[in-house]
């Protein structure tokens, strides 16, 4: 009898103190199922002429290089882009860090820019200044990238209910991934999010937030009211750290 007794308060310490539960993503959605009618134009175009006042959009090209490893730069990103050649990660620009190094060789590849839209200005001396997304001049080495496909996607109002789930595999381009877990009492917990990149996350069909790798507290809390005893389901999307494989619920905030 003490020693279950023990075990009990053992347990209770645990919890009490942070003690996080792990949840295992076992399947993922590509994130072509969120995408919405594409526009065709020769330069940028902001997100303001896409009717997309936030979220995603993805900026498409083929590309053509005569040198290798040339440098990207953009006139205007707004707020955060991560870059893609031939589905192959190549790095992550912002309106404080406008170009980026590819690594490529010489000949034709698929150029694919991810647009997170955070959000407009609505007050202060910026308000004029309210572009989103791509716009302005874009260069690879001396030249300017033209003819481009631009998709809007939708990602935070999307019914994720509705999306079509496969066995977890090592995705190329963002993508949702979901798990499934057991919990005997809902509460209050952080989702522990160390290690992801950028995106949002689901509880049971609600959406809890969005997460980024730069900020730092690197947890989201999660009201009791969108868990439940028994199996629950997560989903998440993630635009750039595609090898990750799981998240923690805990009792505590995590900060970096």
């Amino acid at each position: 009898m003490k020693k279950i007794t023990y075990i009990i308060l053992f347990l209770a310490f645990l919890s009490s103190n942070g003690f996080a539960q792990e949840i295992q993503f076992d399947k993922q959605a590509s994130v072509d199922q969120g995408y919405l009618k594409p526009q065709e134009s020769a330069n940028l175009l902001p997100m303001n002429e896409l009717d997309v006042e936030t979220g995603y959009a993805l900026y498409q090209a083929e590309i053509n290089l005569s040198v290798e490893n040339p440098l990207l730069r953009l006139e205007n990103v707004r707020d955060y882009a991560v870059v893609f050649l031939d589905d192959k990660l190549q790095g992550t620009l912002a309106d404080q860090h406008k170009q980026l190094a590819l690594k490529a060789g010489l000949g034709k590849h698929k150029l694919q820019i991810f647009v997170e839209n955070i959000g407009r200005i609505t007050y202060g001396p910026e308000i004029l200044d309210n572009s989103r997304g791509l716009f302005g001049s874009i260069t690879l080495g001396q030249d300017e990238i033209e003819d481009w496909m631009i998709t809007p996607i939708r990602i935070k109002n999307l019914e994720v209910s509705k999306l079509l789930f496969e066995q977890k595999k090592v995705s190329a381009l963002p993508c949702f991934f979901k798990a499934e877990f057991n919990i005997s009492q809902p509460s209050a917990y952080y989702l522990d999010i160390s290690g992801w990149g950028m995106g949002e996350i689901w509880m049971n069909g609600t959406y809890v937030g969005a997460y980024w790798e730069e900020e730092k507290q690197q947890s989201i809390q999660i009201p009791s009211e969108v868990l439940k005893t028994g199996k629950n389901e997560i989903v998440v999307f993630e635009l750039k750290n595609l090898e990750q494989k799981n998240m923690k619920l805990s009792k505590q905030a995590v900060f970096r």
